[in-house]
């Protein structure tokens, strides 16, 4: 575990993982669950965790309209 120190506060991260589109690492400040959408910080992406051990994420798909068809 590692820990992220600024002037305001101080934040435990449980996992970090790498952004498969702009490949910043994304700390996680709580043990994620699978299916679970996370945001990188980055590129705003939206990430879905595909594995928990070890930890890998996809780009989530995007969400279409459903007209009741």
């Amino acid at each position: 575990m590692s820990i992220t120190r600024s002037a305001a506060t101080t934040v435990a991260t449980v996992a970090s993982v790498e952004c498969p589109e702009c490949a910043a690492q994304i700390a996680l400040v709580r043990q994620p669950l699978l299916s679970e959408v996370v945001r990188c910080g980055d590129c705003s992406v939206e990430l879905e965790i595909t594995g928990i051990s070890p930890l890998t994420v996809e780009v989530a798909p995007e969400v279409e309209e459903d007209w009741g068809e």
